[in-house]
C-alpha cells in the first residue's frame, strides 16, 4: 500500500497555521482580547484548572477586561493567577467580578513581541517543512516499493512543494498582520 497520503499532509500543514494563529491570538497588542487570557491556569479545588472553566472572561470595552468569577472563595486565586502569568496585568477586584485594564504597551515591548510573533512564525514554518519532508520521503518509499513510476513521484514532489509554499505563503501573512498589529502601523 502506498505511503503518500495527500490529504493528511495538507491536513498536518493546515494545523501548524491554525496552531501559530491561536499563538499570535495570545500576544497582547494594547487592544483587550478574551484569547489574552487562555494560557491561565488557576490553583482551585486542589487542581490546576484553565481560567475559563472558573470564570466568564469578556471584553466591554476596547482597553478593558472582565472576569465574572463563578465561586467567590476562588476570586483571590484567579487574581493571584492573573497577577503572576506575566502579562503586565493588575486586576481591580470589585466582589466577583476583576477588571483588568489593559495598559499601554511601551515601544520595547511592542519590539519584544514583535520578535516572539516572528519566533512562532518560524516554529510554524519548521513544522510544516518538516510535514514536507515526510511526505517527499513517503513518496521515495512508495517509488522504490514500485508503487508509482519515477515521472510520478516527480509529479507528486512538485504538488507537496506548491502546497508547502502556498502554507508558507499562509503563515508569512499571519506573522506580519501580527506584527503591524503590534507595532501599531
Amino acid at each position: 500500500m502506498a505511503q503518500y497520503d495527500k490529504a493528511g499532509l495538507e491536513r498536518r500543514m493546515a494545523g501548524a497555521v491554525e496552531s501559530l494563529k491561536g499563538d499570535l491570538s495570545g500576544l497582547r497588542t494594547g487592544r483587550a482580547n478574551v484569547a489574552l487570557l487562555d494560557p491561565i491556569t488557576v490553583e482551585v479545588y486542589g487542581a490546576h484548572m484553565p481560567l475559563n472553566q472558573v470564570a466568564t472572561v469578556s471584553a466591554p470595552e476596547a482597553r478593558m477586561l472582565s472576569v465574572q468569577v463563578w465561586d467567590r472563595s476562588n476570586v483571590t486565586p484567579v487574581e493571584k493567577a492573573i497577577r503572576s502569568a506575566g502579562l503586565g496585568l493588575n486586576p481591580v477586584t470589585d466582589g466577583t467580578t476583576l477588571r483588568l485594564p489593559i495598559p499601554d504597551l511601551t515601544e520595547e515591548r511592542r519590539k519584544e513581541l514583535a520578535k516572539l510573533a516572528s519566533k512562532y512564525a518560524e516554529g510554524a514554518r519548521i513544522a510544516v517543512r518538516n510535514v514536507r519532508r515526510d511526505g517527499m520521503d513517503s513518496l521515495k518509499v512508495d517509488e522504490k516499493k514500485g508503487e508509482i513510476s519515477e515521472d510520478e513521484r516527480k509529479r507528486l514532489e512538485t504538488e507537496v512543494q506548491k502546497m508547502t509554499d502556498a502554507t508558507i505563503v499562509d503563515i508569512d501573512a499571519a506573522a506580519q498582520a501580527k506584527e503591524k498589529e503590534i507595532l501599531g502601523q
